[in-house]
């Protein structure tokens, strides 16, 4: 099971000091991918703990890209709907190709209803926009010409696809993840509603003629009881999860070498 971790890009540990020195110290402690969060249009009355303040995903794994050579970049996730389709198509490839082929792509549909409204996007349109925006995307990946809007062109640079991980719960993020992506992507559960899901997951699979999709859980463990953390991970692990993506809490580099430390002591 890969195991990876969050980067806060958000509030005060968005700042670029903090968030390269985090990246740094979790290549440097050979963790398989670091994690970032996608919001653009924070409202003020839901701003505490982050003041409204987060740095672009796609942006931001492109940069920490530069800043590192073998660690994974994931989105967890980057909500799809919020984004004009080929134009983010077209950043997806470029990050992709510019840092080595290292990215993860969580998606999904997104939630919060004052976003959407601050981005004109009709909250209740964001499965179809997301369905066609992946449908698209495959399209892409697949071949060096593609056609929208009745016009042919060339979809260059053209890298490998990155891992398609569909994030969301039961039933619809399973079956979306089933048709359209390379893996399902949830955030924390019971394990053993987990498994549930999982096996639901990979029957639709089977039943599209699709390969076994991959698993990646994104949560919290326990690290100041260590016992209680060391059952989690072997309950994942015993489930089949292929990647495990710890959601880390800091104010400082330190902090969080410290919380990467108390992570690792645990495998």
């Amino acid at each position: 099971m890969h195991l990876g971790v969050t980067i806060r890009n958000m509030g005060a540990q968005s700042a670029p000091d903090i968030m390269l020195g985090c990246a740094h110290a979790a290549q440097d402690r050979a963790l398989e991918s670091v994690w970032v969060t996608d919001h653009i249009a924070i409202p003020p009355d839901d701003a505490q703990g982050s003041e409204g303040c987060y740095t672009d995903t796609l942006t931001t794994l492109a940069w920490l890209g530069g800043a590192t050579n073998r660690i994974n970049l994931g989105a967890g996730v980057l909500v799809v709907p919020y984004r004009p389709m080929l134009p983010t198509l077209k950043q997806i490839a470029t990050v992709q190709t510019l840092c080595a082929e290292r990215l993860l792509l969580g998606v999904g549909i997104g939630w919060m209803e004052a976003e959407f409204r601050a981005l004109g996007v009709p909250r209740a349109q964001r499965g179809r926009i997301t369905d066609e925006t992946l449908a698209f995307l495959n399209k892409c990946f697949a071949q060096d010409e593609v056609s929208l809007n009745g016009q042919a062109f060339l979809f260059k640079p053209r890298p490998a696809k990155p891992p398609v991980l569909v994030g969301g719960r039961a039933p619809h993020a399973l079956e979306r993840a089933a048709r359209l992506g390379d893996g399902w992507l949830p955030m924390g559960g019971n394990p053993e509603k987990l498994g549930v899901s999982m096996a639901q997951y990979r029957q639709m699979t089977d039943h599209l003629g699709r390969p076994p999709g991959t698993v990646t859980v994104m949560t919290r463990l326990p690290l100041a009881d260590r016992d209680a953390a060391q059952i989690l991970l072997r309950e994942y692990r015993n489930l089949g999860v292929d990647r495990l993506v710890c959601a880390m809490q800091y104010h400082s580099v330190d902090d969080y070498q410290r919380e990467l430390d108390r992570l690792l002591a645990l495998i």
